[in-house]
């Protein structure tokens, strides 16, 4: 029982980055956690309640075979859990794994499988015990967050390019920042251009006129300003230029 956990050749590591504390912590009626124990010399499987519930039976302990927990593997972990189960039965080696499981119902689980040596009185291993984790919404939580994360990281440079114009707006005309910002819109407005693009626009255009003009006069600014909305989709190839 007290046997050192290896990770078998094959087998994806069981840590997903999803801490145990959030596991734990998942709502809904599906069960998260549930022991089993594998008998070597029969091929007998018991699962607790949880474990059986997760493969879509009926929540209560049960025995099952190794041909049924095989059944139920994702076509694309089949092989390497197959081969991982032979190997645990030869060397008797504890193990863990990462991989998916189909329900009776033809849902797709993602679990965590942890096991250790099981042995009879007099310390010989007959087998292997452990748990299940079923993290299949915890993964699907963390890639609601991953969504979130990216549309916040959208919003906050959609916000730095209008932030970027509105200074070089209140820099050129000496006003203040709402002022910038109305004369911004109304140039996205009367022109039916969006604003970020427009924005970036104006700043890859004055950004580009500071460069080539030590002291550039307002007449400048306000023509590339008036005509920026004619040149939307090329601030990136501006941007480079200056890069160069």
């Amino acid at each position: 029982m007290g046997a050192t956990r290896q990770q078998l050749p094959g087998m994806s590591d069981p840590g997903p980055g999803i801490p145990v504390e959030r596991i734990a912590a998942q709502d809904g009626n599906s069960p998260r956690v549930g022991r089993f124990s594998f008998y070597f010399t029969d091929e007998r499987w018991e699962w607790s309640p949880e474990v059986a519930a997760m493969h879509g039976y009926p929540a209560a302990i049960m025995t099952t075979t190794t041909e049924v927990v095989l059944s139920h593997k994702h076509p694309d972990d089949y092989e390497h859990v197959a081969a991982t189960l032979d190997a645990v039965r030869h060397g008797r080696q504890t193990f863990s794994s990462r991989h998916r499981i189909i329900d009776t119902r033809s849902q797709v689980h993602h679990v965590v499988v942890i096991a250790e040596q099981l042995t009879d009185d007099t310390g010989v291993v007959i087998g292997s015990t452990g748990f299940y984790v079923d993290i299949t919404a915890a993964l699907q939580q963390q890639q609601r967050e991953q969504r979130i994360d990216t549309a916040l990281a959208a919003i906050v440079e959609h916000r730095e390019s209008i932030e970027q114009a509105k200074g070089m707006l209140m820099l050129a005309y000496g006003v203040n920042a709402d002022a910038a910002f109305d004369l911004l819109r109304w140039q996205s407005q009367q022109n039916n251009v969006k604003l970020r693009p427009l924005a970036e626009q104006i700043v890859a255009d004055y950004l580009e006129l500071a460069q080539s003009q030590p002291r550039p006069d307002r007449a400048d600014y306000d023509r590339l300003l008036l005509t920026a909305h004619q040149r939307v989709g090329t601030a990136s190839q501006g941007a480079d230029r200056l890069l160069d």
